[in-house]
């Protein structure tokens, strides 16, 4: 694929709402502390094999691929999906018995595997994907989606960020449809994604999901 460079605004050269709205979710977002047990969370993953494979790695787009996924960042989901703070409808009563060491112990588990590796980018989608990544879209406010998700698509584990490397395209374009409908908002009181979907078109998103399906 090929790689083209960018310039890249380093955090404080952000707009001042973009600063504030990180250190807002960053103190809303920090789950209390467990000690995992990835063994003992394998045992518990048995139901989550159908859609999320036996390893994390989905063998179809409708579903993510979670294996590799940063570890906090899998608890909480898993916790706001059981508390319904994040609607999912195929994981309804799924987490309903799980203690939260049982969530804690599964997130262990899946971000202890390794990811695939996603596929290709498609061609006449790499170009705009990789401009509205590594640059934002400036005339719509939208900063890069690197600035929290990292250069490479690795995400950050300590501030709660997913890694988006290597995601089947049409589970990332779904979540930020879903971001800007306000179908999907667990993403704080700051609205952080919710706000940056809203301006994003159909294509710009396709564009952008596609590239991160083909980013090593």
């Amino acid at each position: 694929m090929r790689t083209t460079a960018f310039p890249q605004r380093s955090i404080l050269q952000l707009p001042h709402r973009f600063f504030t709205v990180c250190l807002t979710m960053l103190s809303l977002w920090i789950p209390q502390g467990l000690t995992a047990d990835a063994d003992r969370g394998q045992t518990l993953t048995q139901t989550c094999i159908a859609c999320h494979g036996a390893d994390g790695n989905s063998i179809a787009g409708s579903f993510p691929s979670i294996a590799g996924q940063n570890e906090r960042y899998l608890l909480k989901q898993l916790r706001e999906i059981k508390s319904g703070a994040r609607a999912a409808l195929l994981m309804v009563g799924q987490l309903d018995s799980m203690s939260d060491q049982d969530l804690a112990d599964m997130a262990a588990y899946y971000a202890s595997q390794t990811a695939s590796g996603g596929g290709a980018a498609k061609a006449d989608l790499v170009e705009v994907g990789e401009t509205i990544y590594r640059a934002g879209i400036a005339r719509k406010g939208i900063a890069a989606c690197s600035s929290c998700h990292g250069p490479d698509g690795s995400g950050n584990d300590s501030a709660i960020f997913p890694a988006l490397s290597g995601q089947w395209p049409e589970y990332t374009t779904a979540q930020l449809k879903a971001f800007r409908s306000e179908a999907r908002a667990n993403d704080g009181d700051a609205k952080m994604m919710r706000s940056i979907a809203l301006d994003m078109s159909d294509k710009e998103m396709e564009a952008v999901a596609s590239f991160l399906y083909g980013l090593r």
